[in-house]
């Protein structure tokens, strides 16, 4: 087993603010015989809050320090804000390392051009193997809403909307497509497991997901889930995965509890035995099954090995409170196959205030209680956005969204439509997908119609008008002759009512698919075109304007079209309409967010509603084992993010729904199945006075009387 490198003195410095265990996780390795630094596998268990990014960004800087290229460094997250932060971070990390060894300031800069999400980086490798994969390398990719509508059109075509009985809708078709793909079930256990209502729809859905594929490779595009599904496809060849290892001497992966079948199978793949791989995750965080997140992968990572992977747990938290992690300890050992770890609180402010279990009536207790304990922490010198509600779905918050506005207190609610889901987006988008690969017909079939007086038909016939036009002497497929069908717009006659439109649209169409049009600018100039037609399609189209402009001036941080397009979509902004209402015109505001949402960050107070059967677990992960461990992971997320104080509140009533808008049906909440006596031994139990308490007991004060005489006297 390799022994932990021991960097000279000057350079150990920058290690010195880890602690042992995250130092022995960062300098894992040693140099070999042929002066090289290599590494076996090792898998880092890093609890929340244990300093995870730190550790990893800190391992990235040793590798460099170490002598190892960062071009053969292949850093794998599942964000590219994370990959971001962690070069960020592990350039200043070199900086100062160099500056310590040189003994002054160091201008040198370290950059990972393989940082990146497993999508992300899928889309280059594809692009890299297209030829040998029989893949067009100017390959569209589509994102989920093009995905769901293309399924649609198949979905139609094959007559499926005509049935008498209910036939699965788009989204749900796109879900249980996905859901194949990603866990590798047969399509029939996807159904049995996740969409029973679906399964007498099998043999149909099988032909609409043939006819799906079809159609995208028809189209020379790949969807989301083709990125990892290609890939893992091309490692099958031996040849090809030795060659992708053989690009990277060490390879990082952060989040791996959140991996599906196909990544860790890619993983694997390219480095079967293990050498200078790294992965980092938290098996107690794993709460993504419903995106066909495998826990087993992290769980089974050091048996691939012979020898077995090198474990390291981090369990030093610097986030929370220890009263707060002794719930959560708690909790989590309770739960079944999982890697033992015990939370220490690592801030020196004593224990904390015990995490406090409020029992309320019902939900508008509930937010009258949250609204009490949120403003008091408030007048106590914890700002509104330093707090958090936290709920396992998006509605359990509405009677507190409209308790929070009556209070006047500003809140933000984290959800909503992504940024490429806007309609006014996508048009602009269409028209620099159809530019970038002539074949996307699901790009251009959108394109086209945004002039006025083209309809499907009319775009269909456009189509047609296209494909007829031939390659003309020595032409290749690729960008060289990508504008040759363009050049042909021209010739098409366009209805009457989009003639004025139609030869600026073939002029801009055939420059953009031009090579030498350089690509800054390209979106502006697309801009202006769709100007007249973004005001006529839209009534707020000052509104839409402006997120047309956002797109035009982030371009620029792009090396080309091919590249701004993909990292859209695979990770694209959030609108500003996510937001409920405008909170940043006020002094501060508050946190609404669902559990999965909040994975990742931390408050200082943090209030989560309804923690009762039914909610913790979910109602429908009832008779599933691993669905009620999931549920148990999902509560220990949820107490992880508070620092300071933890509000878990249980209502003893749920209103019935489908009754009068003031019925009074409700049935009693049950505690919790989480909330055993090792977990209670660390909550304090509250059970606040309902409001107007004091007043009732006024009314009721006087003289006593005796009821029990007046009873008897009744016989």
């Amino acid at each position: 087993m390799p022994a932990v490198t021991k960097p000279s003195a000057p350079a150990q410095r920058w290690l010195e603010r880890l602690n042992p265990q995250q130092r022995l996780a960062a300098t894992w390795g040693e140099v070999d015989g042929e002066g090289k630094f290599a590494a076996g596998p090792l898998l880092v268990i890093a609890g929340a809050g244990t300093g995870k990014t730190s550790t990893l960004a800190h391992r990235v800087a040793h590798l460099v320090m170490a002598g190892v290229d960062p071009n053969r460094i292949l850093l794998l997250t599942f964000s590219r804000r994370a990959a971001q932060e962690m070069t960020r971070r592990a350039e200043r990390l070199v900086a100062q390392a160099l500056a310590e060894r040189h003994g002054g300031s160091h201008g040198a800069t370290v950059r990972l051009p393989w940082a990146g999400t497993f999508h992300a980086i899928g889309a280059r490798m594809l692009r890299h193997y297209a030829h040998r994969l029989g893949l067009d390398p100017g390959f569209g990719i589509l994102d989920r809403g093009d995905s769901a509508d293309l399924l649609d059109v198949i979905r139609h075509d094959c007559g499926f909307s005509g049935e008498r009985r209910r036939f699965p809708r788009k989204d749900a078709c796109l879900a249980i497509y996905s859901y194949r793909v990603n866990t590798g079930w047969p399509l029939e256990r996807v159904l049995d497991e996740h969409y029973p209502w679906c399964r007498e729809w099998a043999g149909q859905l099988q032909k609409l997901f043939r006819g799906y594929v079809e159609r995208k490779q028809a189209h020379s595009v790949l969807d989301y889930d083709d990125l990892l599904l290609w890939w893992h496809a091309a490692v099958q060849d031996p040849a090809v995965a030795r060659e992708i290892g053989a690009r990277f001497d060490h390879v990082l992966v952060d989040e791996y509890q959140d991996t599906n079948a196909l990544q860790a199978s890619i993983l694997l793949a390219i480095k079967p035995d293990g050498a200078g791989v790294t992965v980092v995750g938290d098996d107690a965080q794993s709460i993504y099954r419903f995106r066909a997140a495998d826990v087993g992968n992290i769980l089974a990572f050091p048996e691939n090995f012979a020898p077995p992977a090198r474990r390291v747990t981090l369990e030093e938290n610097y986030r929370s409170v220890q009263a707060v992690l002794d719930a959560a300890n708690a909790l989590i050992a309770e739960g079944s196959r999982q890697y033992p770890k015990t939370l220490r609180a690592a801030r020196a402010a004593g224990t904390g205030v015990l995490p406090r279990l409020a029992t309320v009536l019902d939900d508008r207790a509930q937010a009258e209680y949250v609204i009490r304990e949120v403003l008091e922490a408030r007048e106590a010198g914890v700002a509104l956005r330093r707090q958090a509600v936290l709920f396992r779905s998006g509605h359990h918050s509405d009677v507190l969204e409209v308790e929070l506005l009556r209070a006047n207190i500003p809140f933000v609610k984290y959800g909503g439509l992504k940024f490429l889901e806007s309609a006014h987006v996508k048009d602009l988008l269409a028209v620099l997908r159809w530019a970038d690969n002539p074949r996307n017909g699901i790009a251009a079939f959108r394109a086209l119609q945004l002039m006025g007086g083209i309809g499907p038909r009319s775009a269909q016939r456009c189509l047609e008008h296209l494909a007829t036009v031939a390659p003309g002497p020595g032409d290749t497929a690729g960008a060289a002759t990508a504008s040759r069908p363009f050049a042909a717009l021209a010739s098409f006659a366009a209805p009457a009512a989009s003639a004025e439109e139609w030869q600026g649209f073939a002029q801009l169409m055939t420059t953009l698919a031009d090579p030498a049009t350089p690509w800054p600018g390209q979106v502006a100039q697309v801009r202006r075109w769709y100007q007249p037609m973004l005001e006529r399609r839209y009534d707020d189209a000052g509104v839409r304007a402006a997120d047309l402009d956002m797109l035009a001036n982030i371009s620029g941080q792009f090396a080309n079209r091919e590249r701004f397009l993909t990292e859209l979509t695979l990770d694209p902004p959030q609108a500003s309409g996510d937001l409920a209402g405008d909170p940043l015109r006020d002094e501060d505001y508050l946190i609404l967010s669902t559990v999965h949402s909040a994975k990742g960050q931390e408050w200082d107070a943090v209030y989560l509603l309804n923690v009762a059967d039914g909610n913790f677990p979910n109602e429908f992960a009832a008779g599933n084992a691993a669905a009620i461990e999931e549920e148990r992971r999902l509560l220990y997320v949820a107490i992880t993010r508070a620092r300071d104080r933890l509000h878990l509140v249980e209502p003893l009533r749920y209103y019935v729904t489908q009754q009068p808008r003031l019925g009074g049906s409700y049935v009693h909440g049950a505690r919790s199945r989480f909330l055993t006596p090792a977990v209670l031994g660390c909550l304090e139990s509250f059970t606040p006075a309902p409001a107007g308490g004091e007043a009732q007991q006024e009314a009721l004060s006087g003289a006593a009387l005796d009821v029990a005489a007046t009873m008897r006297a009744m016989w």
